[in-house]
């Protein structure tokens, strides 16, 4: 019974990698787009092939989700926990890919771990959900939109006397690279989470020893998963991120992408912190908008999206809890 768990729990962390691939291929590619410097499908491509090499450049961050968050039991009920904590995070997924807000995947995935936690009274590291998941996920979006807006203003500065048409047309070249490193970002950072989880699964059924290190099997599932939920697109989000906030041309989309790139491999390599990727490219996107004028960012569509930031985790964690009610009812 428990073996039957744990590859239930498995295949529904990599039904969660394929919506977080479709929900969050905006994220990578949703500027390029809307510049038109890729077209969609092969802006798509891309993106899924660089979430699949950035899912084997690092395991810190799945380090954190699998280890660092929640401690549940071992055996049936632990399995139960995990289970329900992913099909939390499923759910908001889809709402919000439903409305076409983009929320993060990330907290999604850590509201559901949370939410199971506390509805089976199981203990919750809450120092390493403030240390790596609620200072990351202030600073992020923070840092995010400054750096856009620096590196807007320096590529201002220094194309200041070059023909418009001209530095347009490179920097829609220019762009491919940048959505590439977004992807590759994506991949490193969202791919990971799965895999914490997986990981978290086997340590809970007994498979793995939990100072053992991710078995390859977990690393290339994740990220063919997340790579194929990439190459499905999300064109709700992708109109919201691309068009809505602010309507972007090459140049803008160059310095939104690099800024939140940076963000990513800091936050992935440095401190192995599971931001959300989708809080900073369109923090990003607003820093970038807000150095050609403040009204340049559409506030109001801004502030929707913020209200889906602050719901995500509590959101997340009360789908989950009632799912762990119904499993463990279930299963239990």
């Amino acid at each position: 019974m428990e073996l039957a768990l744990v590859i239930g729990v498995v295949v529904i962390a990599l039904v969660f990698d394929y919506t977080n691939g479709f929900h969050d291929a905006a994220n990578a590619i949703a500027t390029s787009v809307s510049t038109r410097a890729l077209t969609p499908r092969l802006a798509l491509l891309m993106a899924a092939v660089m979430n699949f090499i950035g899912a084997h450049l690092g395991t810190s961050v799945a380090s954190t989700v699998g280890k660092g968050i929640i401690a549940p039991p071992d055996g049936r009920h632990g399995l139960i926990i995990v289970g329900a904590a992913l099909i939390g995070a499923i759910v908001w997924n889809l709402i919000t890919w439903y409305f076409g807000l983009p929320s993060s995947s990330s907290h999604a995935l850590i509201g559901g771990l949370i939410g199971s936690a506390l509805a089976a009274t199981e203990a919750v590291k809450w120092g390493g959900v403030v240390e790596k998941v609620v200072i990351p996920m202030v600073l992020s979006p923070v840092v995010g939109f400054f750096l856009g807006a620096l590196i807007m203003i320096a590529i201002l500065w220094i194309f200041r006397k070059a023909n418009p048409h001209k530095a347009g047309k490179g920097f829609r070249y220019a762009q491919t690279l940048s959505a590439a490193g977004m992807a590759l970002g994506h991949g490193l950072q969202d791919a990971q989470k799965t895999m914490g989880v997986i990981f978290l699964a086997l340590v809970v059924g007994g498979y793995v020893p939990k100072d053992a290190s991710i078995p390859e099997w977990v690393i290339t599932a994740s990220a063919l998963a997340i790579s194929l939920g990439t190459y499905a697109g999300g064109w709700r989000i992708m109109r919201t991120l691309g068009r809505r906030i602010i309507h972007l041309d090459p140049p803008q989309g160059f310095a939104a992408e690099a800024a939140a790139a940076g963000v990513l491999y800091t936050a992935a390599i440095g401190f192995g912190a599971p931001i959300s990727t989708t809080h900073t490219i369109t923090s990003a996107i607003m820093g970038v908008g807000a150095t050609k004028r403040l009204s340049a960012v559409r506030w109001g569509i801004a502030g929707n999206i913020v209200t889906a930031w602050v719901l995500t985790i509590p959101a997340a964690a009360i789908v989950a809890a009632i799912g762990y009610f119904i499993l463990n009812l279930v299963l239990g």
